[in-house]
């Protein structure tokens, strides 16, 4: 009743327009299993919270931009629901403070009537803090022979009863709120302002909690919270590359409570044809598989893609004029890696798949930037292959042995013909060498890159700035 009541002074509120213009309201309500008096203190809220949960999930599937939650109870818990909820929610009690603030700027002293629920968990002393505000409940025996009957009771409003006994109980409150110093009324109840006529004609300095409401979510004013930053991953390309970038998300993000790391979501898709075999011109095109896996990244709500497969960057310019977020694109950070910390060496050996050399991604982005380039020689680049996709080989679960052997073999020729900074350029590689500012190979003193690394400590920083998220999403 307490919705259906917010829902009609939410309609009065929006301002007149032609009928093509008009906001779109979707009013829905369904029954759900909660205990008969849900406002007494020790009821579980649980069936309430998955209801609401589901509710707002649903109105974000039919496109609804904001959702209103006329009720009390289910503010006490509307942080936990904010903190999952694709939808962002007008907040009632910011409504409630909004409102006395600005029409009631010298009440000190508020009485509230609400549920032994919401009292015991402190809502209204949440949004109404000390410092500003004295609060005043109903006596013990006021609140149970009176406040909670009124709405809960056989004969209460939410029975349908808006005259006699209900109303009466409800005065009753009211005059020993008065009694108690109280200023100005705010009810905890949803269902108070369908009788509100009734006890303004008593004389009652109660304010409209329903109307305040609708007229607050009309007017813009809601504040409108951030969601916390979410990075999604194609997982998959490869399984332990995968594995591996997410280690290096959590290893690179200061924090010190679960709390403080970002939000990731990974879309774990094996199946996405192999970028090697089609580049050689002998396997599947991965676009598809590649843009369905980012598009399932864009409808979970995730800020930025990272895509932990340096192949799979060959492709990324067929598809990020589809999407609406930015794939981070790890070519690009490594190479703005090596510009601002390798300074004074120019030659650049990579370290990749032959779809990757042969796609020349890394020759795009490298060669324009001042730096020369280095690929294996034909036998180099086959002991490459064979440490990635060998019968021994990383992708075949091997870190040890021969797979590291010919990766080391393949690095030492590069080193040899000048290389001074390597760059693992396939996502697997380092699992069998890690980066290092100063390797020694062949008797020199190498640089070893991992953008694996790279591309994680820069969806951090995304993460964990918003000056810098803002900036990246407009290139």
């Amino acid at each position: 009743m307490g919705a259906a009541d917010a829902f009609f002074k939410l309609v009065k509120a929006l301002p007149a327009r032609s009928a093509s213009s008009q906001a779109d309201i979707l009013f829905e309500q369904h029954p759900f299993r909660e205990e008969e008096s849900p406002g007494d203190r020790g009821a579980s809220q649980n069936a309430r919270k998955i209801y609401v949960f589901d509710m707002i999930q649903a109105f974000a599937a039919r496109h609804v931009d904001t959702v209103l939650l006329p009720c009390f109870l289910s503010h006490t818990f509307i942080d936990e629901i904010a903190a999952e909820a694709t939808l962002p929610v007008v907040n009632m009690m910011e409504a409630l403070c909004d409102y006395v603030r600005r029409y009631h700027p010298d009440v000190r002293t508020l009485g509230v009537l609400t549920s032994d629920y919401v009292r015991d968990r402190g809502l209204f002393e949440r949004y109404f803090p000390a410092s500003e505000w004295t609060l005043r409940y109903p006596a013990d025996d006021v609140q149970r022979d009176c406040v909670m009957p009124a709405i809960y009771g056989p004969d209460g409003i939410k029975a349908g009863c808006l005259r006699g006994a209900s109303v009466e109980k409800l005065l009753r409150a009211c005059e020993d709120l008065a009694g108690q110093g109280a200023e100005l009324i705010l009810p905890g109840f949803s269902e108070i302002p369908v009788v509100i006529d009734v006890l303004h004609e008593r004389g009652i300095p109660i304010i409209d909690a329903n109307q305040i409401y609708a007229d607050y979510a009309a007017s813009g004013r809601a504040a409108q919270k951030a969601r916390p930053f979410k990075i999604g991953v194609v997982g998959g390309v490869g399984p332990a590359a995968t594995v591996d970038f997410m280690n290096k998300i959590v290893r690179n993000t200061p924090a010190k409570r679960d709390q403080e790391h970002l939000k990731v979501v990974v879309e774990q898709n094996p199946q996405i044809p192999d970028r090697t075999e089609n580049l050689l011109g002998n396997g599947v095109d991965p676009t598809i598989a590649l843009y369905s896996t980012c598009k399932k990244l864009e409808a979970d709500e995730a800020d930025i893609i990272a895509i932990p497969c340096n192949t799979a960057h060959a492709f990324v310019e067929r598809i990020q004029p589809y999407l609406s977020i930015p794939i981070v694109n790890m070519l690009f950070e490594t190479v703005e890696y090596i510009k601002k910390c390798c300074k004074g060496r120019t030659a650049v050996g990579l370290l990749a798949t032959s779809g990757t050399i042969g796609s020349r991604v890394y020759h795009d982005v490298i060669v324009p930037a001042g730096f020369e380039l280095i690929v294996p020689d034909t036998e180099n680049q086959k002991r490459v292959m064979d440490a990635i996709y060998g019968p021994q080989g990383v992708k075949a679960g091997f870190t040890t042995g021969q797979c590291v052997d010919d990766l080391m073999q393949a690095m030492t020729s590069l080193v040899v013909r000048g290389a001074e900074i390597i760059v693992l350029g396939c996502t697997e590689l380092p699992l069998l060498v890690e980066r290092s500012d100063a390797l020694p190979v062949a008797g020199k003193t190498v640089v070893v890159l991992d953008p694996t690394d790279i591309l994680a400590k820069k969806c951090v920083s995304l993460g964990t700035s918003s000056m810098q998220r803002a900036e990246y999403g407009g290139e």
